[in-house]
């Protein structure tokens, strides 16, 4: 078995100050890093649209609510984990990706993500301001945008859980993505709260490193019960059941 590799290190050379990351590759797997600390998103090479962390299968448990989502927003492409798998099982879906580094962008072929086209696009700005121009029209928003500091302040605002609140349609759902080592978890998620009228669970990894919050515009968290009666049109059941364990804590 061969060593890691690293292709290049991080730096700040770009004029708008972000900073470059770098891949990381084993035999099986390639990395996107800011740092050699910390793991941003990982890829399978013989299986690029997996769903290689469990914080990213948990995410996807907004499923379970809207099985056929029109329109997902992403907060963050990182190596593109959750847009490859939506793009790959969602086929009816339109997705829109804001990512503020182009250097992470600039990577996006080498983590096999998908080019634009009529239903997937990669708009590079602030998402905390990009989101701002929507009104009733995401099904989802998922929220996953990190830099080599962790979570950027203007993603962790009220102003910003309000974007998210009014760029939902009736029912959608935002979903968050919170290290759970981070010690102003607790403000964050009180902000939801509020944004959201209490409509929100939070769910941990196995692992509890990290905590996915859901956030609903409107009482379909309160109105769970059972497991979901129809899976996402394009998604095999065989990889509906291999998500399902994720989902129990949704559930109870």
């Amino acid at each position: 078995m061969s060593s890691p590799v690293s292709f290049g290190m991080p730096e700040n050379t770009s004029s708008n100050h972000q900073v470059r990351p770098f891949i990381y590759a084993t035999t099986t797997s390639r990395s996107l890093m800011f740092s050699h600390s910390e793991i941003q998103s990982r890829m399978w090479t013989k299986d690029p649209s997996a769903l290689n962390l469990e914080y990213t299968r948990i995410m996807m448990a907004f499923l379970l609510f809207n099985p056929k989502p029109r329109r997902i927003a992403m907060v963050g492409l990182g190596g593109g984990s959750l847009a490859k798998f939506c793009y790959q099982h969602l086929p009816s879906t339109r997705i829109d990706v804001y990512e503020i580094n182009p250097h992470v962008i600039a990577l996006r072929d080498s983590f096999h993500v998908p080019r634009d086209d009529e239903r997937f696009a990669v708009l590079q700005g602030d998402g905390a301001e990009l989101i701002k121009q929507y009104r009733d029209e995401y099904d989802a928003v998922l929220v996953d945008g990190y830099d080599i500091k962790g979570l950027p302040p203007q993603l962790t605002t009220e102003a910003f859980y309000q974007s998210c609140f009014d760029a939902l349609a009736p029912d959608g759902m935002m979903v968050g993505n919170f290290h759970a080592s981070n010690f102003e978890f607790g403000t964050y998620l009180g902000r939801i709260k509020k944004t959201f009228s209490g409509s929100v669970i939070e769910v941990n990894d196995t692992a509890c490193a990290h905590s996915i919050v859901f956030a609903c515009r409107g009482d379909t968290l309160k109105r769970r019960r059972g497991l979901p009666k129809s899976k996402p049109d394009g998604m095999s059941a065989e990889m509906w059941l291999c998500l399902a364990p994720t989902y129990w804590p949704m559930l109870v």
